[in-house]
């Protein structure tokens, strides 16, 4: 099972910029894994949402005709933990973008408390692995992830 760990784009500039929102919710089974008397989202899942948001910014970027995967989180700073009832606001930009892949610099708020930074290394993968193949349920780019873009320049074009 994927898990879709963004709920919303509220800001998004082809091949240059996106911003997504998550909602976190007590309602959420894998808050109470770490601390159960005190649920906090894991790190990992921080790292995922911006993953999330800025592989679909990079996907887009080419018009999704490639595979694109995370290769390498270069970067992780964390400032602050983030707790049901946080909204997340992952912000990413594309630094550097070629035939191989892409990186990307993002930045993690709760309003305007930064709570992390983060940069990432996608791969292309059509580009780069000669022809090997993976399932397509691996990559980002599923009817689940599209629809959430699809909605934005929706809601965009008729000024919701």
């Amino acid at each position: 099972m994927r898990w879709i760990w963004i709920d919303k784009f509220t800001e998004f500039t082809s091949k240059t910029s996106a911003t997504a929102i998550k909602n976190v919710s007590l309602a959420e089974e894998h808050l109470h894994d770490l601390y159960p008397a005190f649920p906090v989202v894991p790190h990992s899942l921080i790292v995922e949402g911006m993953a999330q948001t800025a592989g679909i910014l990079v996907g887009e970027a080419r018009q999704f005709a490639e595979k694109v995967i995370l290769a390498k989180v270069g970067r992780a700073t964390f400032h602050r933990l983030v707790r049901p009832g946080d909204t997340i606001s992952f912000s990413a930009t594309i630094e550097q973008m070629s035939e191989q892949g892409a990186s990307t610099r993002g930045t993690v708020k709760i309003g305007e408390d930064m709570v992390a930074e983060i940069d990432l290394m996608f791969s292309h993968i059509d580009q780069n692995l000669a022809g090997l193949e993976f399932p397509e349920h691996n990559f980002v780019f599923t009817e689940q992830f599209t629809e959430l873009l699809k909605t934005y320049r929706l809601e965009a074009r008729i000024g919701v």
